[in-house]
């Protein structure tokens, strides 16, 4: 039986974990949490408490890490990285990291072959995972596959709540654009990447339609029916230090290569198709 180790199993994690189960696969889930892992078994997947020792890597074909770098670089690696370079079975490894390691663009456009500056400290650290990631995959012959995401939503994590208590803002910064993309595009190129794999291939994951995050706001709002939120310019809204840091970059994310090399089609090309399904699904 196929089976896939995800560490640090979060919510894309569980996106790709719903599609492998319907595959009749095998999922084991990392996770912190003793409630976190209930639900993972709810889920069908066979739950893990991880605290950094022993992982079952003889039992997976496939391994999956959503783990973030700290201060420290990649805890994964710090925890299990002779583990992980004897692990010689494995058919496919993959590496979520961040569209974040390509910098500030002023709005201009990037793709997987741009150098990776980033100005902020997250994405230094994900430049500097990455590179770990790739020098053990070189040293040992790991069929290593990282994927960038942009900014993820879907089910449970997008703008609709705020926008219903009426705490949603349209902050507004002068050409300012993200890249987006929804939790069920993001577990489709992974699935696509796990049957056509190509080791060392690194891809963007992203739509179709980087936009100003306002218009984002403004939309839902639409859809639900509800008051255009009040504009609020970026000098004056009161943001956490996080929240503000994404306003430090801007940059359009190319996504060629996932519909060229994997044959993906999006399901969700722009943020209007992914609202809209949410919504639905919603009832």
């Amino acid at each position: 039986m196929p089976t896939l180790l995800s560490i640090g199993h979060g919510y894309s994690a569980r996106a790709l974990s719903a599609l492998l189960l319907a595959r009749g696969w095998r999922v084991i889930g990392t996770t912190r949490s003793p409630e976190k892992a209930e639900a993972l078994r709810a889920e069908g997947v066979e739950p893990l408490i991880w605290e950094g020792g022993p992982l079952p890597l003889d039992e997976a074909s496939h391994l999956l890490t959503s783990v973030a770098p700290g201060a420290e670089g990649d805890p994964v690696l710090a925890a299990q990285h002779e583990a992980i370079a004897a692990a010689q079975h494995l058919e496919w490894v993959g590496y979520l990291s961040t569209v974040g390691v390509y910098g500030d663009h002023a709005g201009g456009w990037v793709d997987e072959a741009t150098p990776l500056t980033p100005s902020t400290r997250r994405g230094r650290a994900r430049v500097e995972a990455e590179a770990a990631w790739r020098a053990l995959a070189a040293a040992h012959d790991l069929p290593l596959h990282i994927f960038r995401l942009a900014g993820i939503y879907g089910p449970g994590r997008g703008p609709f709540e705020k926008v219903r208590q009426g705490t949603a803002r349209r902050i507004v910064k002068e050409g300012q654009v993200f890249s987006r993309i929804h939790v069920e595009d993001i577990a489709q190129v992974l699935l696509a990447s796990i049957e056509h794999p190509d080791p060392g291939a690194v891809y963007n994951v992203c739509d179709d339609d980087p936009v100003p995050p306002q218009d984002v706001i403004g939309f839902a709002a639409e859809l639900l029916g509800l008051p255009l939120p009040p504009e609020v310019a970026f000098e004056q809204a009161d943001l956490s230090p996080m929240a503000r840091s994404f306003y430090a970059e801007s940059k359009r994310v190319r996504n060629d290569k996932i519909k060229r090399d994997l044959g993906v089609t999006l399901h969700y090309p722009d943020y209007r198709s992914g609202l809209r399904a949410m919504l639905d699904q919603a009832g």
